[in-house]
């Protein structure tokens, strides 16, 4: 039986977070250790230059994401786990797809209308202000990240389909124009949890800094959750789960039997603060041998190197050949 291939990635752009982990980590490696699933998980280093310059900070948000994938349970010896800039394949099939991709469909990207949005709420006079070339065309690259490796499952969150879907456009029609079916169209493998609430309701985010970090130390986590927005409620009156920032997060790392019992807690008019102390020591014991073991990986980086430079070797085995034919059917051999 043939496999299923699926592709995921993470941007180095700082710390992951408990919507990082939710979203994305988690469901990625539970899928990874399906037996009729062959996984290619990377870092995607390049993605980060869109806004990130410091090459110091750069290089410490590498070995985070990597320390914290394995940290969280990725098995190498199951998984393609490999750093986006060291498969150079990648960047000459990414100059490929962009000669047939449409600029209208680049116009239409979420990441690229948002940073148009931004500069007309503060009445700037050049839409584009802000906007490099490799945020407004970083799909084309991403298609490729996913192509090359004819990935036929990418786990998005609801926010994320665009993406996919653009990635199926540019195959299908690199396929109609070459008339031949080199690449593969994939297809989305949709999240449960569509988007992860932070500290302050929206979309926890780096970029709104409402977020709380995987492995950071036991005083930061305990004052972010208590930070979490929640209405005014007195201890004593009863509380509602539903739309609760509290709740939400802390059913995602407790058993039917304590959600449940915890939920008869909020009934009965559990105070916020203990409310938010319980989450904090869910979030705590749920995190301490995954941090021990983070923080083994950051002190001990020469391991993951290591590791990645393992899964460069597997993913360039499957990119060298498959760029070889793709370049000879389109016209330009090596």
């Amino acid at each position: 039986m043939k496999k299923e291939i699926l592709l995921t990635g993470i941007k180095p752009t700082g710390e992951p977070h408990l919507g990082n982990y939710i979203g994305a980590i988690r469901p990625s490696l539970e899928i990874a250790q399906k037996s009729n699933f062959l996984s290619y998980l990377f870092v995607a280093d390049y993605h980060s230059l869109t806004s990130l310059s410091d090459s110091k900070e750069i290089q410490e948000s590498i070995r985070c994401v990597a320390a914290t994938w394995l940290a969280c349970g990725l098995n190498p010896k199951k998984t393609v786990f490999y750093c986006q800039s060291d498969v150079p394949e990648l960047f000459e099939l990414n100059w490929i797809l962009s000669c047939i991709t449409p600029k209208g469909l680049m116009n239409r990207a979420h990441s690229y209308k948002a940073k148009l949005d931004q500069n007309k709420e503060m009445g700037r006079k050049d839409m584009d202000d802000g906007v490099n070339v490799g945020l407004y065309s970083y799909p084309v690259l991403m298609a490729a990240d996913i192509l090359l490796f004819s990935a036929n499952q990418v786990p998005v969150g609801e926010d994320q389909t665009q993406h996919l879907e653009m990635t199926r456009d540019i195959a299908q029609k690199f396929n109609r124009i070459y008339k031949k079916d080199l690449l593969t169209i994939p297809k989305a493998l949709f999240q449960k949890e569509k988007i992860v609430l932070g500290l302050d309701g929206r979309k926890m985010s780096k970029s709104y800094q409402n977020y709380i970090p995987l492995f950071c130390d036991n005083k930061r986590l305990r004052k972010l959750v208590m930070k979490i927005k929640t209405d005014s409620s007195p201890p004593g009156e009863p509380k509602s789960v539903k739309d609760c920032l509290v709740f939400g997060i802390y059913k995602h790392f407790a058993n039917n039997q304590e959600v449940s019992e915890l939920e008869k807690e909020y009934q009965k008019g559990i105070s916020w603060g203990e409310a938010k102390e319980r989450l904090f020591e869910k979030l705590e014991r749920f995190f301490k041998d995954k941090k021990n073991i983070y923080e083994h990986y950051r002190n001990n980086f020469s391991e993951v190197d290591k590791i990645l430079q393992e899964g460069k070797e597997k993913a360039r085995d499957v990119a060298i050949p498959f760029l070889k034919e793709i370049k000879k059917w389109i016209g330009i051999n090596d």
